[in-house]
């Protein structure tokens, strides 16, 4: 496998995506043009000799805490929300595998016929063995965000960053599509994070890196090439960290 000249910065890397990722141009459900191109933006990622976890969230096709609003119970919209992941993480390895990266999707909720259970030590052995593995069903818990997840796993698995792909190019002090002369930060600390309650993560999964001392770098997915940048160090995005 060709390697890239440059040496990458992080080894074991946390992947966050949001579902919303995967609609492309459409209002609802899965783009596979999208998912292609996610793909091979793997792939690339892939031949820096990196090891690639994902957690993928599913407000593509539900979203727990919008069903809550039209009187569904919380816990039920959740475990519907952790559903819908699945069906995002199996589009996605789908797409990867047809481009020639090995991939493997884990599941907080045992449903062993699309998906293995999670089990840590075999997480981290196909990472080591250089296959994506695809954490799917949140942490299998209500209440918890794909976020939290995604800190949560990052931990467990010992990854060196959590990247975190969003539609805009890093942290703002406030929404940069309602005021265009929101203030984007370069750097930022845990703590001023967390006391400002910047809404780019939840709390809990702030804490999570914090305690953990997992720098999280937010970033614009939909720019070519960003999920390299970020893993070979290059500046973009913003950087939160002690």
């Amino acid at each position: 496998m060709k390697r890239s000249a440059r040496r990458p910065k992080y080894r074991r890397v946390m992947l966050k995506l949001s579902g919303e990722s995967l609609l492309g141009k459409r209002q609802h459900g899965i783009s596979p043009e999208t998912c292609e191109d996610i793909a091979q933006e793997i792939k690339e990622v892939q031949a820096l000799g990196i090891q690639l976890a994902i957690v993928i969230g599913g407000g593509n096709i539900f979203r727990g805490l919008a069903g809550t609003k039209h009187g569904l119970e919380r816990s039920t919209g959740d475990y519907m929300g952790m559903l819908a992941t699945v069906i995002n993480s199996l589009a996605l390895q789908d797409a990867m595998e047809k481009v020639g990266v090995q991939t493997r999707v884990q599941s907080a909720i045992d449903m062993r016929a699309v998906a293995e259970p999670f089990i840590r030590r075999r997480a981290i052995r196909h990472l080591e063995k250089g296959r994506v593995v695809i954490f799917a069903a949140g942490t299998g818990n209500p209440f918890f965000s794909t976020d939290t997840t995604a800190a949560l796993r990052a931990s467990e698995i010992g990854a060196e960053v959590l990247l975190k792909a969003t539609k805009v190019d890093g942290i703002y002090d406030c929404d940069p599509v309602q005021h265009p002369d929101a203030k984007r930060f370069d750097r930022l600390s845990y703590m001023h994070a967390l006391k400002n309650r910047l809404e780019v993560m939840d709390s809990t999964a702030f804490s999570l890196c914090m305690d953990n001392s997992i720098p999280i770098i937010v970033f614009n997915l939909f720019k070519r090439g960003n999920i390299k940048r970020a893993i070979l160090g290059d500046p973009i995005g913003t950087l939160v960290s002690e």
